[in-house]
């Protein structure tokens, strides 16, 4: 008998994860570093328990850009 456990991540939910990587893998390209707080709005975000208007809201909200 076996113990694994498997999971699923629902194709939506993938989709808004490979996005966050590849705006992420772009940020650091550019010299930049995502925080432990946009990353955890991230993660947020992926499991979509914030829209991506929300997302978007935290950040300019945290870095004053109105």
């Amino acid at each position: 008998m076996s113990n694994t456990i498997q999971t699923t991540i629902a194709p939506a939910e993938s989709a808004r994860r490979f996005a966050l990587e590849q705006a992420e893998h772009s940020g650091e390209m550019e010299g930049l570093h995502i925080t432990s707080a946009t990353r955890a709005d991230g993660e947020e975000y992926a499991a979509g328990r914030i829209d991506i208007d929300e997302f978007g809201a935290r950040v300019r909200s945290r870095y004053g850009l109105g």
